[in-house]
């Protein structure tokens, strides 16, 4: 446990070439302080590290954009902007400046190569090399404008033509400024850009339309809040130093609006969302509070929004927005009339608790869509209770499922001909993930991948090959390569992950089972039997922190530490388990959203179903059950302590989150609203208002410089603990460890506190 680098080096981080003759992934076999960047080819499968000039000349795939056609391409490298022929490779520079020039794509029907340069768009033409500023993006507010001397008032007026009685020479130079003026009005007028003054909004997204007439952007003005501060105790200067932190949740939120910049008519919309289906929604909590309910009736304000840039259309026939709620309980696909700024519903996702789920945003992670042709669209939504493929012709409003059923698609990207769908997804376990090719128009998918475990697939650009990690359950992950096609044997690329101290140790594979829960519910879990069971018939669940995530699957835990530790715990004659409890990742909408404004309630019953599981089938003694995690877990392992002290009989919170008021907004306001608008969700969820309910023996264990889940937490807990004169309980802080804890002394430390508590407790 002391140093994890004796477990090997697995590689990361896999990307193809441009033109799919090398993989490039990150990787460590050596032990250095840092991984470095390898290849392989198919002409030579051994790993190679890359030169500094290899480096500096690097395209790959994901860094570069194509034309319709595919005959050329454009990236950035090093501030500065390059074209190239897609055949030959051959390059042509387009700038060559100080400034960053930035994000390239073809426009004006392929003729010109758009890029950003200090947040504006400039164009350069292929054919005559010629760059064109097309957007004049200005911070700040549009300068006053003069007043003109009809707007003078009387005073004024009376004054001015007393002067220009009185004095020849003031006559005579306005008259000839007059003339002047009267001859620069006759002559022709240059051109001028408009002018578009963002104000004290940040500019976002800007992005022009592949006709070259639109320029859509987002003004965003960021939120107000106290952000936190974490002080430094332990630096290089011996003096305290802050660390700023983040907000707290609550806090008041940025907002934002979409415009469209019409270069021709060189007018500015505003995109037109306020009327659109539920935007003027109440959350269906808020009728737990029935004045503040009553008020937000009364008001009838719509709510916030946050916009994805628009995905045009190839021809720029249609252009799709994709659109969420700042409460995050709605997802909207719009299309939008770039002329007048007005937007069409195409699909509304709503959700009492948060949107969230695979390849949708909102809650957790990105959202995966875009265009099979002019006309038909490609996204994913929960709308069965599970992430699946659906297709909408924006014409007609036709919507269909292209994949169903109990199971998730985790990935999924169109084929270069958009043809097919390569996906991967759950369905033959929620413990796998496999690899697929699907045809757009649905049917019965072609599985390609073919270990047992988890395969993340990176497809080549010709799209002939498949690059992927593989693990499995008591196996690190590897890289492998493959025909892109089913039936293919993969290649064994990699054999570092393992080193040969760490496989001289037989390490356990878990058994993946299911419990059946109070509600009927099946909890999938992963099982680590002893050898030998200790007299005592002790057990310990071990519980995953981040929520929404999985843990009881059949690849190489992101958890390894805590596994080699489960290990160890069985070695030493104890029954552990961990569980997939309600709010994990990879079992659909309702087990996400299970905990909605409870936390510590189903997640955590699940964790006592899971005790009463291992007392009544595996005949462990229900006085010496313990847990343990980190974050989440944490905070699960308090509120087991506190609320089900008979469960448990010892506990080891480490960087638990013990008031949730006191967490972010982004994670928290999806699952428990807001502190002062559902005090009730906040108050059933956080284990400091049930600190007295304490019997068993806990251990805290909490970085002071924790910038996620501050030490104020573990310190509010502790202060609470003293007041209420409890004696069974210790808390050890690690001066030098933020959330993560980086250091294998402190790792090691924490480790060894744990196990000493189990063995004092549970035996």
């Amino acid at each position: 446990m002391r140093d994890p680098k004796w477990i090997g080096s697995s590689p990361s981080n896999v990307s193809w070439s441009y033109d799919s003759k090398y993989v490039y992934f990150n990787w460590n076999p050596e032990k250095a302080i840092a991984d470095s960047l390898y290849y392989i080819s198919g002409l030579n499968p051994v790993p190679q590290k890359t030169s500094y000039q290899q480096r500096q000349s690097l395209l790959r795939a994901r860094d570069i954009t194509y034309n319709s056609n595919r005959t050329n391409f454009v990236y950035d490298r090093d501030g500065d902007i390059f074209f190239a022929d897609a055949k030959t490779g051959k390059e042509r520079r387009i700038t060559q400046t100080e400034d960053i020039e930035s994000d390239p794509a073809f426009s004006f029907n392929d003729s010109k190569v758009v890029y950003t340069l200090n947040q504006n768009l400039y164009a350069w033409e292929i054919a005559t090399g010629i760059t064109v500023q097309l957007s004049n993006f200005q911070r700040g507010n549009p300068p006053p404008k003069t007043p003109a001397k009809d707007n003078l008032n009387a005073q004024e007026k009376w004054l001015t033509e007393d002067q220009l009685k009185n004095f020849e020479v003031l006559r005579s130079r306005k008259e000839k400024r007059d003339v002047s003026d009267s001859m620069r009005k006759a002559q022709p007028k240059n051109k001028t850009l408009k002018a578009i003054y963002t104000e004290d909004k940040n500019l976002l997204g800007a992005q022009i339309s592949p006709d070259g007439r639109y320029i859509t952007y987002r003004l965003y003005k960021p939120g107000k809040g106290k952000t936190t501060i974490v002080p430094n105790y332990v630096t290089e200067s011996g003096f305290t130093e802050d660390i700023p932190g983040r907000t707290k949740v609550g806090a008041v939120q940025g907002t934002q609006d979409m415009y469209v910049f019409d270069t021709e008519k060189d007018s500015v919309l505003l995109v037109k969302a306020n009327e659109i289906e539920g935007i003027k929604d109440i959350p269906a909590y808020l009728k737990d509070y029935p004045e503040l309910y009553k008020k937000k009736l009364k008001d009838s304000l719509s709510r916030p929004l946050s916009f994805s840039n628009p995905t045009w259309s190839a021809k720029g026939t249609h252009a799709v927005v994709d659109v969420h709620a700042q409460d995050n309980k709605d997802r909207w696909l719009l299309l939008l009339d770039p002329g007048t700024g007005k937007t069409i519903l195409l699909d509304r996702q709503h959700d009492d608790a948060w949107i969230g789920g695979p390849g949708i945003g909102g809650g957790f992670g990105g959202s995966a869509s875009g265009w099979i042709d002019e006309n038909t669209f490609w996204f994913q939504s929960e709308a069965s209770g599970y992430s699946h493929l659906y297709t909408i012709d924006v014409t007609t409003h036709e919507k269909k499922a292209i994949t169903s059923g109990k199971f998730e698609i985790q990935d999924a990207q169109l084929s270069r001909d958009k043809k097919y769908f390569f996906i991967s997804s759950n369905e033959v376990h929620p413990g796998e993930q496999q690899f697929y090719r699907l045809p757009v128009t649905g049917g019965r998918p072609e599985r390609i991948s073919g270990l047992t475990g988890a395969n993340l697939v990176s497809v080549s650009p010709d799209e002939k090959q498949i690059a992927f990690l593989y693990s499995y359950s008591n196996k690190p992950w590897e890289l492998y390569l493959q025909e892109n096609k089913p039936g293919a044997v993969p290649k064994q690329v990699t054999n570092k992950a393992a080193s040969e101290a760490f496989r001289s140790y037989a390490w356990k594979d878990p058994q993946i089972i299911t419990i059946t829960a109070r509600d009927g519910a099946s909890v999938y879990a992963r099982l680590y039997k002893p050898a030998v069971s200790a007299p005592s018939k002790p057990a310990v669940i071990f519980v995953h922190g981040a929520g929404y995530l999985q843990n009881a699957h059949k690849w190489w835990s992101s958890y390894f530490r805590e596994y080699m530790f489960n290990n160890l715990l069985a070695d030493n004659g104890y029954t552990v388990m961990d569980i997939d409890y309600r709010g994990s990742a990879g079992y659909g909408r309702d087990w996400r959203t299970g905990i909605y404004r409870f936390m510590g309630g189903k997640d955590l019953t699940d964790q006592v179903d899971a005790a009463k599981y291992l007392v009544d089938s595996l005949g462990i003694d229900a006085r010496r059950i313990g847990l343990y995690g980190g974050s989440y877990g944490g905070f699960i392992t308090l509120m087991a302590l506190f609320t089900t002290p008979d469960v448990f009989a010892a506990g080891a919170a480490l960087r638990p989150v013990t008031d949730w008021a006191q967490y972010n907004h982004g994670y928290t306001s999806n699952i428990l609203n807001e502190p002062f608008t559902d005090s009730i969700a906040y108050h059933r969820s956080s284990p400091l208002y049930f600190a007295n309910g304490l019997k068993g023996h806990l251990l805290i264990c909490h970085g002071i410089v924790d910038t996620n889940v501050n030490f104020q937490d573990a310190l509010k807990l502790s202060q609470r603990l003293i007041e209420l004169g409890k004696d069974n309980w210790d808390i050890i802080g690690y001066p030098m460890e933020d959330h993560g804890f980086v250091e294998a002394s402190s790792w090691t430390d924490e480790y060894k506190r744990i196990f000493k508590l189990f063995e004092t407790n549970l035996k």
